[in-house]
């Protein structure tokens, strides 16, 4: 201490001591000045013609009634104010990411495996001609209306858009009156057809939020279809990633589309990828060490150096030559190493993968370096998991899509017919050949141990599509083969 008994510090302000509330605060301060969400939960924007002229889309007055008016005070503005998740983008920032190639290979990869090998009709051992008939007549009806790439469309718009919708369009029908699927409301010969139609031209008329105990409850009762009034049941919708129903009106009662839940994938993927590129550009840089004196006091406008600069720049080639002064200058080459960067950029390629649950083959066409091959495993839970899809998401639709078109071909529906899901894998034809020759060596077997008749196994060959005999006679009669007699010696002996 000085001879004055004053601290050295004397007469500087005290250093300040943090406290848990100063910390606190400052911690809520910077939680305050955190970038919100791009797309905030609020009332979707809906297009002019959507909805008539004076008419307020029910979504659009109800959201902050969703958010907001819950058990506890602002519910909706909590849940939030500090997250990272994102509302709904709206649906034309939704088909401006459909313009981008990765989007577009996720959705139409999807969309094609799961109506690729489309399906088949079906009907029950005791089925008769008739119903035969009625299959052959009901694939062609269904060829005529495209219902394969109907439903690959419905499909690819809610990988894109978050829902896939169809309208049912009946001859002579009130739009606005409920659908029966009945010979009393579906005459025959009165299904002009069906339309796949974005939700950017929808929104919902009228659904119920205060009944949890009502069908209705969170789901639309009627859709506004460009000013038009449609009842729901004349709407066939594909939702495969729905949102909680606190959700659903902020959504515009769609689900979360494909490619809004795959963007900060895409987006890291687009950056690797610029940010490889650009270091490949310019991963060498030619250094220049020269006096430097007169440039930088000004005494020199630096013409010259610049001149001399832009000229070994312009002509710089292996041919090129660059004159330097040996006692002041120095070039020297800078480069970056570019070991690993095709790793890197095939992790962040993966991680769309990951995101989308498509096989890199599937998605890109290709097996990028860093990915190794295509194991049968990932394959076969690929083709696992459109199949699980199939029947969740697409079942429904057809199915209803059939009852429709056999009312409007018979007048009735007959409850015979059926349809199943082709699997994706289809064998080769040795493959087939090879099963059809063991199935050949098993059926003999049991025919000699008469475990079965021969005619038992004629039946099943005309019924099996893939034995090579579905024409087979079954009424036939065909007789054993000869057993061939021993041949007699001359002296008698065998």
């Amino acid at each position: 201490m000085p001879s004055g008994g004053k601290r050295e510090n004397a007469g500087r302000p005290a250093k300040a001591i943090p406290t848990s509330a100063g910390i606190r605060a400052a911690l809520y301060k910077a939680m305050e000045e955190v970038p919100r969400p791009q797309f905030p939960i609020r009332p979707p924007d809906i297009l002019p013609g959507v909805v008539p002229a004076g008419v307020k889309a029910q979504v659009q007055s109800d959201v902050k009634l969703a958010m907001d008016a819950m058990p506890g005070a602002e519910f909706g503005s909590q849940l939030y104010a500090y997250s990272n998740v994102e509302g709904f983008p709206g649906y034309p920032y939704l088909a401006l990411l459909a313009l981008r190639v990765e989007y577009r290979n996720m959705a139409a990869a999807l969309a094609n495996e799961m109506t690729r090998e489309w399906i088949e009709f079906t009907s029950s051992e005791t089925a008769g001609e008739a119903t035969k008939d009625k299959i052959t007549e009901l694939e062609q009806a269904f060829r005529e209306l495209d219902i394969q790439a109907l439903i690959r469309k419905a499909i690819e718009d809610d990988a894109f858009y978050g829902t896939g919708q169809i309208l049912i369009n009946i001859n002579g029908a009130d739009i606005q009156v409920p659908l029966s699927i009945s010979p009393k409301t579906i005459k025959k010969d009165s299904l002009n057809g069906f339309k796949n139609v974005e939700p950017i031209w929808t929104t919902p008329l009228m659904y119920n939020a205060l009944d949890p105990s009502r069908k209705d409850f969170y789901n639309p009762s009627g859709w506004w279809v460009m000013g038009q009034r449609w009842d729901a049941t004349r709407m066939l919708r594909i939702v495969t990633r729905p949102v909680p129903d606190i959700f659903k009106p902020a959504f515009n009662f769609s689900g979360i589309s494909l490619s809004q839940l795959v963007e900060p994938y895409v987006n890291n993927w687009l950056r690797t990828r610029q940010s490889v590129s650009d270091l490949i550009n310019n991963f060498s840089i030619l250094s220049l060490k020269t006096a430097m004196d007169q440039v930088l006091t000004g005494g020199d406008d630096g013409t010259g150096l610049f001149a001399r600069i832009k000229l070994f720049t312009a002509t710089r080639s292996n041919k090129g030559v660059m004159v330097l002064d040996k006692d002041r200058e120095e070039l020297e080459q800078l480069a970056v190493p570019l070991g690993g960067l095709h790793e890197l950029q095939a992790q962040a390629q993966e991680q769309m993968c990951t995101a989308s649950r498509e096989p890199s083959v599937i998605m890109t066409g290709v097996s990028p370096s860093g990915f190794g091959n295509v194991a049968e495993g990932e394959m076969g839970a690929w083709r696992d998991w459109i199949r699980a899809n199939q029947e969740a998401h697409a079942r429904n639709p057809i199915e209803t899509i059939l009852k429709i078109v056999q009312l409007s071909l018979y007048g009735s529906i007959d409850p015979e017919i059926g349809i199943t899901f082709n699997p994706l894998y289809q064998m080769t034809e040795e493959q087939l050949s090879t099963i059809r020759m063991n199935d050949s060596t098993r059926a003999g077997n049991l025919i000699d141990r008469g475990v079965i008749d021969p005619q038992e196994e004629r039946e099943k060959l005309a019924r099996d599509p893939e034995s090579g005999y579905t024409g087979l006679d079954i009424d036939k009669v065909i007789e054993s083969p000869a057993e061939e007699e021993p041949k007699q010696l001359e002296d008698g002996k065998e």
